[in-house]
């Protein structure tokens, strides 16, 4: 006689799970079968179900409720309604679903108790999220035909892809970014479908503060350099926070300005962010950047942000527009040393329109007031602000210069200050506020003197 066990039939709300005939896969297999013969039998109404299926697998809400009151209705006529479905799934109905159409066991990162979770990974029949800054690998398998299956599922959303080639870049309905690596880019059996998403955290620098990611006491510092309408750059690796801070940054900006952002992906919800602000989002890149580039140029906008700025044509763009004057223009930049900064974005300038790298990275420096460089700690759940410097052009001498006015130390987790202000900031600080310009200075003397009390000066 089998043994039996209680916890084998206990589910995690301590009731007790009825016997039934079926296992999962078994009912899985059923379902499948009946929805299979239901659409034979309905040959003149298969185009209509087929698009019912391809909106269900993408995730319109109408059509997978359709597949799952289906799917209930036939739970209950096989009996099955005490089948023990996988704990990664909330019900049966859904598991059931997933299964055969949707998600499979990545449906799981999209549950409102993964929201927190920027990424996962298919590597394989492995699944992975990011939990806590680290990938963890999960119970749950797919295999390599429910991969396939997942595949063609996500390239209904985008029917210009060919499914033979190797790479995609695909957008979900809820914005989430889907890359996925096949054929002879990897290795046997061994594709890969990277979920990334933009996680809207609270927007402020007081949550910032309180993550850790930059020190309390800049608040006011901040929201002065954001009312000064200085051009900034975030820069650093990935996942370092550098979108979030842009965001951050950008919603303390006054709602009546004009802005336009240019991404080449759509991360960036600005219009959720900032309901009521007059900012144009485009997406763009290569060829359609190209086309609206004159356009840009001759807009009469506020300010500009180029999201991601990753080729030379945006970089160039930014450039050109802020050398016409205008101010709050603001960028992210993958850079590994922001004194790099002028140079790296020249180099991707000059690689994809020509020119002179010194002349383009003097244009650089003249271009942008500071940089804000973000690191990510050996805890990779934890971002931190490692330095601001200012940037400035010596027009006289033709000279670039850094100086930095803020640096993290590792050591003792905390940031020291030095009171740096060249004339040309003073001057654009002056003329676009002069009690803010006040404040602004004042602060960053008070945030020094801070630091040379505690004798962590960084001169």
């Amino acid at each position: 006689m089998e043994t039996f066990y209680l916890e084998n039939y206990v589910k995690q709300d301590g009731s007790i799970w009825r016997s039934s005939k079926y296992d999962f896969k078994d009912i899985c297999h059923l379902i499948d079968g009946a929805f299979r013969r239901e659409w034979e039998v309905q040959s003149e109404n298969v185009s209509k179900m087929l698009d019912i299926q391809k909106k269900a697998i993408i995730g319109y809400e109408t059509e997978v409720s359709f597949f799952k009151e289906k799917i209930r209705a036939l739970v209950k006529k096989y009996g099955a309604e005490y089948v023990k479905y996988p704990a990664w799934y909330q019900n049966l109905e859904e598991g059931i679903y997933h299964e055969n159409w949707g998600l499979a066991g990545i449906a799981e990162w999209f549950q409102a108790d993964m929201q927190e979770s920027s990424s996962a990974k298919i590597i394989g029949e492995r699944i992975y999220f990011l939990e806590h800054g680290k990938m963890v690998l999960k119970p749950q398998k797919i295999l390599k035909n429910r991969r396939e299956q997942l595949i063609r599922a996500f390239l209904l959303l985008t029917p210009e892809e060919r499914l033979d080639r190797e790479f995609h870049e695909i957008y979900m309905l809820d914005g989430s970014r889907v890359t996925i690596f096949g054929g002879g880019m990897v290795k046997e059996d061994q594709d890969v479908i990277v979920f990334r998403r933009y996680v809207v955290p609270n927007l402020t620098f007081e949550e910032q503060a309180r993550r850790g990611t930059i020190p309390e006491e800049a608040i006011p510092l901040f929201e002065d350099m954001v009312a000064l309408g200085y051009n900034v750059a975030f820069t650093g690796a990935m996942r370092t926070g550098k979108s979030t801070f842009l965001s951050t940054w950008q919603s303390y900006e006054d709602e009546s300005l004009e802005g336009v952002m240019v991404e080449t992906d759509p991360e960036l919800p600005l219009h959720k962010i900032m309901e009521r602000a007059p900012i144009v989002q485009l997406l763009a890149n290569g060829e359609k950047l190209k086309e609206i580039t004159k356009n840009l140029m001759r807009s009469d906008a506020d300010y500009i942000i180029m999201a991601e700025a990753r080729d030379g044509l945006a970089l160039d763009t930014a450039i050109k527009i802020a050398a016409k004057g205008t101010r709050r223009v603001k960028i992210t930049f993958h850079s590994r040393d922001p004194m790099d900064f002028p140079y790296d974005v020249a180099g991707e300038i000059v690689k994809s329109l020509g020119g002179d790298l010194h002349y383009t990275a003097r244009r650089v420096a003249a271009s942008f007031d500071y940089i804000f460089h973000f690191i990510q700690l050996t805890d990779k759940s934890k971002k931190r602000l490692k330095s601001i410097y200012e940037v400035s052009l010596d027009k006289g001498e033709g000279s670039i210069n850094l100086h930095p006015i803020c640096q993290y130390s590792f050591t003792q987790d905390r940031w020291t200050w030095e009171n740096h202000i060249s004339r040309d900031k003073e001057d654009a600080g002056l003329e676009e506020n002069r009690d803010i310009y006040s404040n602004y200075a004042k602060r960053l003397f008070k945030l020094t003197n801070m630091s040379l009390q505690k004798g962590e000066t960084h001169a």
